[in-house]
């Protein structure tokens, strides 16, 4: 760039008189040299006696990615440097750096120089103000007695919240660090740390070694403690964090996450080793994700779940899961097919289970396609699935004659072909055809119930009928829709034959979305047997308010019970319960759902109820469930729960959030738990407290308090959450 100055004012001085030159309103002026071209754009530009360059009055220069405005600039030649008067504004890095000032002198190419009354804004977060700023090489920007904040600072507050004051700052624009000398960290005006040299992150930098911001932890079991991440990258593609924990109640713990990014995919491990008085000797835990992308459109996901003992997760708060779930996958998705194949093992941490009696090691493959058959139209579907589990007990089931499920081993392959199609009759009936065949085979060890190898077939067909009536809405009405629903389903009684364990389909849902199924077991080893006739109609209103109204209600008939169902499922007995299932979505942000499964007599057996409402400031659900009690299901007594969720931003910057959980059967709560969160340009404050009053023999009830206060302004994960306060509002 000062060759660029120096072939603008050459350029200038040929074809214009050396006393001046005045091009009013505007004049523009631009050299191209070897470097990239300078621009200046001024009011008034002249050249004086002795060759020196004047350019006053809105003046823009422009150089690469630089962009430079004040209100005069005068270049010497001779000196090859810039004085300039303010107000000046030179913006760098696509606006990540921008530095203000009253005065400076610079060289041309605007690498060099001091800048007085200045100051330097990163990434529009980060303000460094100081009497005197030195830029040196076009890389460090050195400055002096300097105040550095991202908080808002108006005439009538100017204490802002937080600040760093110091007697010198080096920002490295190439290494995006920002280095103090003699710092002093200040809340409120208020000195609360010092220190005599301080690195950090610029705004700009997405990854550098160093402490990340610490979080405080109170809990029950393992008192008050804090955790201090350190961050360090490995590589473009690595980085590891590693995070000491220690508490008033001796534990001393170590947790590691690692994070590899790959061409086609990353990993994430989180882990951690403790010692602590809740629990003799070493204790840990250890997850992992992972996702590639492979050939041919296929994905590989995997996941690891372990730990030391069962109440690990809960001391430690790492989440609220009973069961961990260890295994691989790869998958393949596309537009009329499905491809998954598995390979999982589950690891129980409840009281009740034994991991040695359940099926813990589980192996799936499934392919699933659907097509358009060219004979007989509509479409068509054909899956193939292998499926095996395996109990790592090696006792025979009921080999105590106690009835309880010790050893047994499965394997299955099916086959199911199954299609479907339409026809719109004149009178605007819909009538439709359905039909599948379900082939299996079965290879049972360790239970002398059953025999070893068993092969079935199980045929299913189906026909149904659909009248929808519709009421178009006038202007500013409402739009009615209401369907009648018959359809009439078969499959032979020898399907509810007990010749394989029912292990996938003990839990059966009867809700709308099956209502008019040929099958509502919603895994392989029952199918649904018999006649029956699944009856039912469907009312929406869509009003032009943009508010909805959806009801279901249905039933199904059958000649005779043939004892497939469970009692709470409603679908028992030669006449299932009624199912009513309603959807409402006001305009103002309210929604209700309900599902409710009752007899004749209105006698509940399931009862699910959400209700929320949303508006811009705030949102607030409640959920209640209730369910009879089913020893099938291993419910001894009836569940009835319900719960809560809020959240409310209260102003711009402070948020709260409230969620809780009732147990009514217990009569106590099972879970509670209160967040504050205040958010500004420049500082993140969380507050979250909650409690567990659920115990057992290996989980204990415990509160837990966390803080933390993230700093914006630092680093670029530590952007603000909150629009930038004004001066004004």
């Amino acid at each position: 760039m000062r060759r660029a100055f120096k072939a603008l004012a050459a350029t200038l001085a040929l074809s214009v008189s050396p006393l001046a030159l005045s091009l009013s309103p505007l004049a523009v002026a631009q050299a191209q040299g070897t470097e990239a071209p300078a621009t200046l754009v001024a009011d008034t530009v002249f050249i004086d006696a002795e060759g020196r360059l004047t350019a006053a009055g809105s003046v823009e220069v422009f150089h690469g990615s630089a962009r430079m405005t004040a209100g005069s600039l005068v270049y010497d030649p001779t000196t090859e440097r810039l004085q300039i008067e303010g107000p000046i504004t030179l913006v760098e890095n696509g606006g990540a750096t921008i530095l203000l000032a009253s005065a400076a002198e610079l060289s041309a190419d605007l690498t060099d120089g001091i800048l007085t009354g200045a100051r330097i804004v990163l990434d529009r977060q980060l303000q460094i103000a100081a009497a005197e700023i030195s830029r040196v090489s076009g890389r460090y920007n050195r400055a002096t007695r300097v105040r550095a904040s991202s908080c808002e600072v108006c005439a009538s507050n100017p204490i802002p919240l937080w600040e760093i004051r110091a007697s010198r700052v080096v920002h490295d624009e190439v290494g995006q660090q920002l280095y103090f000398d003699n710092a002093q960290f200040r809340v409120v005006g208020v000195p609360v740390f010092w220190f005599p040299m301080l690195r950090m992150p610029d705004p700009t930098l997405d990854r550098s070694p160093g402490f990340l911001i610490p979080s405080i932890r109170t809990t029950t079991g393992l008192g008050t403690g804090i955790k201090l991440p350190y961050f360090i990258p490995i590589g473009d593609s690595r980085d590891l964090t590693v995070i000491p924990y220690v508490s008033t109640s001796a534990t001393r713990t170590v947790e590691l996450r690692y994070r590899q990014a790959f061409r086609t995919g990353s990993i994430e491990m989180n882990g951690a080793v403790s010692r602590d008085d809740l629990e003799d000797g070493t204790r840990a835990y250890l997850y992992g994700t992972g996702s590639f992308a492979l050939p041919q459109g296929y994905r590989l996901n995997f996941g690891l779940e372990t730990v030391s003992d069962e109440a690990y997760p809960s001391d430690y708060g790492l989440d609220n899961k009973d069961r961990l779930e260890t295994g691989v996958e790869i998958t393949r998705t596309r537009r009329n097919e499905y491809i998954i194949g598995r390979v999982v093992n589950y690891r129980s941490l409840r009281d009740s289970e034994d991991n040695s009696t359940l099926p813990t090691l589980i192996s799936d493959v499934t392919w699933h396609r659907r097509f358009a058959p060219a004979l007989i139209g509509g479409e068509g579907g054909l899956r193939f699935q292998t499926h095996s589990h395996r109990r790592w007990s090696d006792e025979e089931t009921d080999a105590n004659g106690d009835g309880v499920v010790d050893g047994r081993d499965v394997a299955r392959a099916s086959i199911r072909a199954d299609w479907r199609r339409n026809w719109v009759m004149d009178n605007g009936m819909l009538f439709a055809g359905l039909t599948e065949i379900t082939a299996d085979i079965y290879r049972i060890s360790q239970d002398p119930a059953y025999d070893r190898n068993v092969t079935r077939v199980i045929p299913a067909a189906a026909v149904e009928l659909r009248w929808p009536f519709m009421r178009a809405g006038t202007a500013g009405g409402a739009s009615w829709v209401v369907e009648p629903v018959v359809q009439v389903g078969w499959s032979p009684e020898s399907a509810a034959d007990d010749v394989v364990p029912n292990e996938d389909s003990v839990l059966v849902e009867f809700d709308e979305g099956n209502l008019f199924s040929l099958d509502r077991f919603p895994g392989a080893d029952a199918h649904e047997a018999g006649l029956r006739a699944n009856l039912g109609f469907s009312v929406t209103r869509q009003a032009s308010d943009g508010s909805s109204l959806g009801l279901t209600l249905g039933r199904v008939v059958r000649p005779e019970n043939l004892g497939q169902f469970n009692t709470s499922s409603g679908l028992d007995g030669a006449t299932s319960d009624w199912l009513l299932a309603t959807q409402y979505a006001g305009a103002g942000g309210l929604t209700v759902t309900n599902r409710a499964i009752f007899d004749d007599d209105l006698d509940l057996s399931r009862e699910e109820l959400r209700l929320s409402w949303r508006t811009d400031s705030y949102g607030i659900g409640s959920s209640y469930i209730w369910l009879e009690e089913d020893l099938a299901e291993a419910r001894t007594v009836p569940t009835s729960e319900w719960t809560l969720d809020a959240d409310w931003a209260i102003t711009d910057a402070w948020a709260a959030a409230l969620e809780t959980r009732y147990d009514f059967e217990a009569e106590r709560a099972a879970r509670a738990g209160l967040g504050l969160q205040y958010a500004t340009e420049c500082v993140t404050f969380d507050l979250s407290l909650s409690r567990r009053f659920t115990s057992s023999t290996s989980v204990r009830p415990t509160t837990d308090i966390d803080l933390s206060v993230v700093l914006n302004g630092f680093g670029s994960g530590n952007r603000a959450v909150a629009a930038r306060r004004s001066c004004g509002g």
